[in-house]
């Protein structure tokens, strides 16, 4: 069965790095897009980062451009996300999340996806 495991969160200050990482089994996904997404207490999963199978297309939230980084090393099944001048509004859980053969392009929204990690705690203090 395939499963999707996050690691990497934690406490930070504002302005700091975190590195997130999600490492596939069960199956291969080097074929579709994997991308992260988030949600905060009291609001709706939302958009982080995707990146197409090849790596070729990569699409960012506005409220992260130039501030994350999504990458993926398909030999290891896995996906990263290099987040740094994190700020206090990045507080959330973060879901790694894959695609699958059914996924037309490289989603932006929950639906496109079939495949959810357990989500990771991300706290940024100020």
């Amino acid at each position: 069965q395939a499963q999707l495991v996050e690691s990497g969160g934690g406490l930070v200050q504002a302005g700091g790095s975190l590195r997130l990482s999600c490492a596939a089994s069960g199956r291969t996904f080097s074929s579709y897009a994997m991308g992260w997404f988030r949600q905060a207490p009291g609001k709706e999963r939302e958009f982080v980062a995707t990146i197409s199978w090849s790596g070729h297309r990569i699409y960012y939230a506005d409220s992260v451009k130039g501030r994350f980084t999504i990458s993926r090393d398909n030999a290891k099944n896995t996906v990263s996300l290099q987040m740094n001048s994190l700020k206090p509004e990045d507080t959330a859980v973060y879901y790694c999340a894959a695609a699958s053969e059914r996924t037309i392009g490289v989603p932006t929204t929950p639906v496109g996806y079939d495949y959810w990690g357990q989500g990771t705690q991300v706290t940024v203090s100020s």
